[in-house]
C-alpha cells in the first residue's frame, strides 16, 4: 500500500515530550547560574559554529544559528546499542526567534556506506556496535547529517527513562486520548493488552510512558504516537504551569538532567539558548513544525538481510523543506 508523498506543516507546541524536556533544562540552567552576559550573549555564542560533518554542498551559517539533531532512543538500562525511536532537526534562528523543527520518518529508508540499504532506526544500532555507545551516537549523526544534506552542529541523545522521570517529578498527569488505546509492544509485560478508552484518562509515569511507546495499535502507527506523544506534553506542561504545582519544579529539573543520554552540548551552549528562548517566548508563532512524509515500499534491507516496509522520502520534497526552512 502506498501513500501519497507530502509534507504536513503545523506551528504547535513540539510534539516530543522529551524535547519539552530540553528546553526546560535549558531554561533550569539559565535561572540557576550566575551569568556573565557576554558570555552567554546568544547571538555571539553561536557564531562560528563547528559543524559534525562536510556536506556535499557549501553552506553558510549565519551568526546567531544553529542546527541539532534529537534522537530519541529504545536503549534500555545497562545496554549500549539502542534504536532510533524518533529524530528531529531543529533550526533555531535567535535573531528571528524563529524555531523550525522537521520530524524524520524512522523507518526512512537510508543508504550507509559499503553496508548497504537500511532504515534510519538501525543506523545507530549499527555503529554503536561497531565503535561503542558514544562513537555510534556520532557516527550515527553524521550519516543522518550527510543523508539530509545538511549540517549540524550539536546533537542531544534521550530515551524512556528521563522521561518517566520527569512524569514522575511533577506526580502524574492527566492525558487526553484521541481514540482508544492498547498496549501491543510494553516495556513491561504486565501491561501486556492493556486497553484505554478515547478521552480522558489520570495517569501515573509507568502508565504514560507506556502509552506514548505505543504504535501498532494506533491509527497511522508513528502518527498516531506522535498525537499521543503531543497530549503526553500538553499534559506535562498544565500541570507544571498551575501555580499549586511550583514546588515541584525543582524535582522536574533535577529529573531533566537525568534524561540526556549523550551530547556535545555544554552547561555554556544550554544557557545561552535558554537566555534566547527565555524572552517573550510564544511557542505558537515561534515553533514552526515539518513533519515529512513518503512512499511506503517493500525493499531489501542489506542490514537486516530481509524484505521489509520502509518509507521513500521524496527527495525533492525534503531538500525544499532544507533549503526553505533549515538553511538561511
Amino acid at each position: 500500500m502506498q501513500r501519497k508523498s507530502r509534507i504536513g506543516k503545523m506551528s504547535k507546541l513540539i510534539q516530543y515530550p522529551w524535547v519539552w524536556g530540553i528546553l526546560t533544562l535549558c531554561f533550569a540552567l539559565a535561572i540557576g547560574g550566575s551569568l556573565t552576559w557576554q558570555h552567554f550573549n546568544p547571538k555571539n555564542h553561536f557564531s562560528h559554529l563547528k559543524t559534525l560533518n562536510t556536506t556535499k554542498t557549501k553552506y553558510y551559517q549565519a551568526k546567531g544559528t544553529f542546527n541539532v539533531l534529537v534522537i530519541g532512543s529504545d536503549e534500555r538500562p545497562n545496554q549500549v546499542t539502542g534504536h532510533t525511536d524518533s529524530m528531529l532537526l531543529i533550526h533555531a534562528n535567535l535573531t528571528k526567534h524563529i524555531y523550525n523543527i522537521v520530524s524524520i520518518p524512522r523507518d526512512s529508508q537510508i543508504y550507509m556506506q559499503s553496508l548497504g540499504y537500511t532504515k534510519l532506526t538501525s543506523v545507530q544500532s549499527v555503529y554503536q556496535e561497531k565503535y561503542g555507545a558514544k562513537k555510534g551516537v556520532l557516527m550515527a549523526v553524521k550519516t543522518i547529517s550527510s543523508y539530509l544534506n545538511v549540517p549540524v552542529n550539536y546533537y542531544l541523545e534521550t530515551n524512556y527513562w528521563g522521561f518517566r522521570s520527569m512524569v514522575t517529578a511533577v506526580g502524574g498527569i492527566t492525558m487526553n486520548l484521541p481514540f482508544p488505546v492498547t498496549l501491543t509492544h510494553p516495556w513491561y509485560s504486565d501491561d501486556q493488552n492493556k486497553t484505554f478508552t478515547k478521552g480522558k484518562h489520570n495517569l501515573d509515569a509507568k502508565m504514560v510512558t507506556e502509552i506514548v511507546h505505543e504504535r501498532d495499535s494506533l491509527p497511522g502507527t508513528d502518527f498516531g504516537r506522535q498525537q499521543l506523544q503531543e497530549d503526553a506534553l500538553v499534559g506535562i506542561a498544565n500541570k507544571v504551569s498551575n501555580p499549586i504545582n511550583a514546588l515541584k519544579i525543582p524535582a522536574l529539573v533535577t529529573s531533566v538532567s537525568k534524561f540526556l543520554v549523550a551530547t556535545n552540548m555544554n552547561k555554556s551552549d544550554m544557557t545561552s539558548f535558554a537566555l534566547a528562548i527565555a524572552n517573550n517566548f510564544d511557542a505558537k508563532k515561534q515553533l514552526h513544525y515539518f513533519q515529512l512524509k513518503g512512499t511506503n515500499k517493500v525493499v531489501y534491507d542489506s542490514i537486516l538481510e530481509n524484505y521489509n516496509d520502509e518509507i521513500i522520502l521524496n527527495k525533492a520534497a525534503l531538500q525544499k523543506v532544507i533549503k526553505d526552512d533549515v538553511k538561511n
